[in-house]
């Protein structure tokens, strides 16, 4: 039987007049043979009430987070750009000094620094620059080597440590010494430097080099006196203008341009003229000069102050002998004595003191004042930098016998002066 319901069995409807069972649709997707109706709705679980001491902990954790997250943002908003801080301020410099005690390295730089000054020299097509130190009467000492390129004609300009210049002129210079005196034109009231006594000198006391290392003035570097009586070549690169020097070793730092300054003592004492450096190379293909390795080479001042004495009265210097000529090719212990003329020149020169004092052609002299004498160059050191008229002792083996002789130091002839 039908009726108005559209073919549907109203049988088939619950009591609420709705299908307990409908098939799936057509075209369905994702839903299976036993696709229904969604399950009936469910009231969430109830959950008891947290204990107020629970809540009261969670309020203050929440109010402290906010109070933190406010503070930060309060930051952020006001915050100077680029983290800048206009209020930052660091503690006030503290008040200071700059006097030092007399005897301190600082004190001794104070007195001698005004009486050191440093050379530009030119010549026709080399040019360099040394440094050198105020004598009595406004005269400067400093190298041969540094003055020597203007020697014939050229140009020296000396700076003074107050940054005022003038020029100077030669006086005179001693290739054998490594010693020249120039005078300049002004010394606008440099003092002059106080001089010590080198043969007080003993290893291990504190030195201090003062000059103008690679043109940087006023340069001050400490160390001690490492060694003594060594013998050192200076002067010339040519090996025409050489000199042997019997040489104060220090490991104050000493550098191209600290030739002819000073090395002065605790006292602010000059004890030596620096004048030579050790180097491990050259470093010619660097193109590079080299530097100090903690070698450093000075001639002591007694044989300076004599030397210099004498270039400004005489123009010229002495050079101390004994009268030998020294056999080269020996090998062996001490220093051999010519058999023969050389070079013109006779082994013991006649009238002359060894001569005097009995020594003859192919005697070896092994000790010169208790010293035993290991080469020809520690033989020329010591008696260079004796003064004319002092005596040595010596000690030599002749026929194979050892024998001892007092001999008196003389002069070799003055070389003929040329200053500029």
């Amino acid at each position: 039987m039908t009726d108005d319901t559209g073919g549907f069995d109203s049988g088939a409807f619950g009591r609420q007049g709705r299908p307990d069972f409908l098939p799936a649709p057509e075209r369905a997707t994702g839903l299976g043979p036993g696709w229904g109706p969604p399950p009936p709705f469910l009231p969430p679980p109830v959950r008891p009430a947290p204990p107020a001491r629970f809540s009261l902990a969670l309020a203050l954790v929440v109010a402290l987070v906010a109070g933190a997250a406010g503070s930060v943002g309060t930051y952020l908003l006001t915050r100077p750009p680029s983290g800048t801080d206009p209020s930052y301020r660091l503690s006030a410099v503290p008040s200071g000094s700059t006097t030092r005690p007399p005897d301190s390295v600082a004190g001794v730089a104070a007195r001698v620094l005004p009486s050191v000054v440093s050379l530009e020299v030119k010549g026709n097509q080399e040019a360099g620059t040394g440094s050198g130190f105020v004598i009595k009467g406004g005269y400067i000492v400093t190298n041969n080597h540094v003055v020597a390129v203007a020697a014939q004609s050229g140009e020296i300009r000396i700076r003074f440590n107050n940054r005022k210049s003038t020029t100077a002129k030669i006086i005179g210079r001693d290739p054998n010494s490594d010693i020249a005196v120039v005078k300049p034109a002004h010394t606008f009231g440099a003092p002059e430097i106080t001089l010590g006594n080198s043969d007080s000198v003993v290893v291990g006391d504190p030195v201090i080099a003062v000059g103008s290392p690679l043109g940087l003035t006023g340069t001050v570097t400490t160390g001690i006196v490492s060694s003594l009586n060594r013998p050192v070549e200076a002067g010339g690169e040519t090996g025409s203008d050489f000199a042997l020097i019997n040489a104060i070793q220090t490991d104050a730092a000493i550098n191209p341009g600290n030739s002819g300054g000073p090395l002065v003592n605790a006292s602010g004492q000059v004890i030596g003229v620096n004048s030579a450096i050790a180097t491990l190379g050259s470093g010619a293909a660097l193109g590079q000069q080299t530097g100090s390795i903690g070698l450093g080479f000075a001639i002591p001042i007694n044989h300076v102050r004599r030397v210099a004495q004498e270039l400004i009265t005489t123009g010229s210097a002495r050079t101390s002998r004994i009268g030998i000529t020294v056999d080269t090719q020996y090998q062996g212990p001490g220093v051999r004595i010519a058999s023969g003329t050389s070079g013109g020149e006779p082994a013991v020169t006649p009238g002359g003191p060894a001569d005097k004092a009995g020594l003859k052609p192919g005697d070896i002299i092994l000790e010169i004042d208790g010293q035993p004498v290991d080469d020809s160059r520690e033989l020329i050191v010591t008696i260079r930098n004796k003064a004319p008229g002092d005596q040595v002792k010596l000690k030599f083996r002749h026929d194979g016998d050892e024998k001892t002789a007092k001999v008196t130091v003389t002069a070799a002839p003055a070389p003929t002066a040329h200053p500029s």
